[in-house]
This record gives structure tokens, C-alpha cells and sequence, in this order.
């Protein structure tokens, strides 16, 4: 089993910031609780205002332990021209998402915001432009690059443990479970190629220091639950990185409901050195070449997106999610997703 070192185990020390911030939040669909739950460290920042349009997850968020003394609103937009704000979280559905990212960055607020940054290339560029106009800093929600186990793959790859990387191999498992509407609808669904695939298209890039220059995908929906309208339940992509190598990507929906864990994710980085490899069941395990295999027992502490991003904007430390790591994995994603509809290579 692979253990976390005490440190990790330790109360995330309070963070502070130059000056109080009011948060606002436009949507809050997803992995909102990346945003609202590092609160408790963040003395210097405020919730002061949420916007969802879904009565039912309006009123389940209102209960949120932060969310009580927060004004909400059903209108992202009336929330932005009622509220003065210092940073924006954008949380809305996936189709929803490009508009209110411009909106966001027309009025010059930092932001965090949910992943894909849009569905289709059209709406990503017009999204890219707005922020790069704003000049302000966007960070995208993408917390498994900063779970323990990726940290160490990161470390390993990084120090030599692997020479170089010339095959990525991973895979994304979920339950199906019974989901929102807007999953169930490709116009505010997307696929799941973007909803999902985007976070291993990040992990494989982010561990390995490699950028993909093509993609090729197929999706499908076969044998699908009722409980999942439009989302497809199994997708494969294979793309080609930058120093000839490939990275491959499959996922599916199929996970047993009686599954301990809702996901199985899965990543293995093989080079000319040796082979590093994570899974849930069996851990961190370690292959170089002249050494016996060995599992890692200890890892690096989880860090949080938010708190980091904020750390990046407002108090000048180090940005370990520059705009290029922004805009290469949205549109690696994207390609991923247009071969998958073309049934052709995508140059990325």
C-alpha cells in the first residue's frame, strides 16, 4: 500500500494574502468544491456571491458549508454587473462555459475556471482572446496534477528514472450513476473526451514534460445505461508527442457500482531507463533499469489547485500552470474531440 508522509497527512497551513478578496462564483456544476472547500485556509477570502441557473443545485449549493452569508443569484451576468468582485470561479456546464469565461475576463477579473475551457474550437478561441485582452491570470481546475501520485511520477520522470519517454499509456474508469441533465445533453455536455479525457490528456503531459503534436479518437456509446443520455460510455485516443513518442488515452463508464471507488485511473510512463506506473490497487510502482521493481511508500503532499493559483496572482510566487499549459491541453483536447467527429488525424 502506498502511504502519504505525515507532512501530508498535516492541517493545510493558512495562507495569507496582501489584501481581502471578494469570490464570486459563476455556475456551480463540477469540481466547484476545488474552490469553496480550500476556504477554510483562506482567511483573506470571501465567498460574497454565487450565480446558478439549476434550481436544484442553486439550493443544494446554498447549503455549503461558506455559501450561507454568499448573495445568489440565477444569472451569472446580473451577479457580475450587481457585484464587485477580485477573482471569479466559473463553474457553469461544459457548452456554457466559453460564454461565461468572456464575460469574466471582459470585466478583468482573475479566474479559475472548470475544464474545457469550450466545446468547440471557434468558442475556445473566442475565449483565449478575451482572457489574453484581460491580462489577467486564469488557472483551469485540473486537480490531479497535484494529487500525490502524479507528484511522484512528476519527480521520478524528472530526475532520470525513466530516461527518455517514448511510450504514455492511461486509462479513466467511472461508475455511470444517475447524472445531472446537463450531462445527458451533448449541447451542454460536449463529450467525454472533453469532460474527462481532458485530465489525463493534462496528467500525461504535465508528468512527462511532453507536448502532443496529434490526436486520433474514436467514441462511441454501446451498451449504455438509461441514466446517461447523450454521454458516450467508451472512448480511445492515441497521440503522437513531440519527440516521436505516442501517449495513448482510453476511458469508459462501465465501473461496477459496487466498485469501492467511482474511478479507476490508471498512468504508465515507459522510456529508455525504466517504467513508472500508478494504480489505485497496487500503488506507485518503480522499474529502472539494473534495479529490482519496487513499490513507492511514501509521496509528496497534495497540494490544491485554488490555493496555488492564488498564491500565482496575488502574492507573485511561481505559476506551475503558465497560459501555455492553458492553451496547449485545450486544444490538444479539442483535437482529441474533432477526430473522434471528423474520423481523421487532428494536427494539435
Amino acid at each position: 500500500m502506498v502511504l502519504i508522509t505525515r507532512r501530508a497527512m498535516l492541517a493545510a497551513p493558512v495562507v495569507k494574502l496582501p489584501r481581502k478578496l471578494r469570490l464570486g462564483l459563476a455556475g456551480v456544476l463540477g469540481h466547484v468544491g476545488d474552490i469553496v472547500e480550500p476556504l477554510k485556509d483562506l482567511p483573506d477570502v470571501e465567498l460574497v456571491a454565487f450565480a446558478e441557473s439549476d434550481p436544484a443545485e442553486h439550493k443544494k449549493f446554498a447549503k455549503r458549508p461558506g455559501a450561507a452569508k454568499a448573495t445568489a443569484y440565477t444569472d451569472y451576468r446580473r451577479m457580475l454587473d450587481a457585484e464587485k468582485l477580485d477573482i471569479i470561479g466559473v463553474c457553469t456546464s461544459n457548452g456554457d462555459r466559453a460564454a461565461s469565461i468572456v464575460a469574466c475576463a471582459e470585466r478583468g477579473l482573475p479566474l479559475i475556471a472548470e475544464k474545457p475551457l469550450a466545446t468547440s474550437r471557434a468558442d475556445y478561441e473566442r475565449a483565449k482572446k478575451a482572457i489574453l485582452k484581460s491580462g489577467k491570470p486564469v488557472s483551469l481546475i485540473l486537480p490531479m496534477r497535484y494529487e500525490p501520485p502524479y507528484l511522484a511520477l512528476k519527480k521520478l520522470v524528472a530526475d532520470g528514472a525513466v530516461g527518455t519517454v517514448g511510450m504514455i499509456s492511461s486509462q479513466k474508469s467511472y461508475k455511470a450513476g444517475e447524472r445531472l441533465q446537463w450531462f445527458k445533453d451533448r449541447r451542454t455536455y460536449g463529450s467525454t473526451i472533453l469532460w474527462i479525457g481532458i485530465h489525463m490528456f493534462d496528467l500525461m503531459r504535465w508528468t512527462t514534460g511532453r507536448n502532443y503534436t496529434e490526436a486520433f479518437s474514436y467514441q462511441s456509446q454501446v451498451a449504455a445505461p438509461p441514466g446517461i443520455g447523450q454521454m458516450e460510455n467508451t472512448t480511445s485516443t492515441v497521440l503522437k508527442l513531440d519527440n516521436g513518442g505516442t501517449a495513448s488515452l482510453h476511458m469508459d463508464y462501465y465501473r461496477s457500482e459496487s466498485a469501492p471507488t467511482h474511478g479507476d485511473d490508471r498512468l504508465r510512463i515507459a522510456g529508455s531507463k525504466g517504467v513508472v506506473e500508478y494504480l489505485a490497487a497496487t500503488g506507485l510502482t518503480v522499474l529502472r533499469e539494473g534495479s529490482k521493481q519496487y513499490v513507492m511508500s511514501e509521496l509528496p503532499p497534495k497540494r490544491s489547485i485554488f490555493i496555488e493559483f492564488l498564491e500565482s496572482a496575488f502574492n507573485g510566487k511561481p505559476n506551475d500552470m503558465p497560459f501555455n499549459d492553458v492553451w496547449h491541453i485545450n486544444e490538444a483536447t479539442i483535437a482529441a474531440h474533432e477526430s473522434a467527429v471528423q474520423g481523421k488525424p487532428v494536427k494539435i
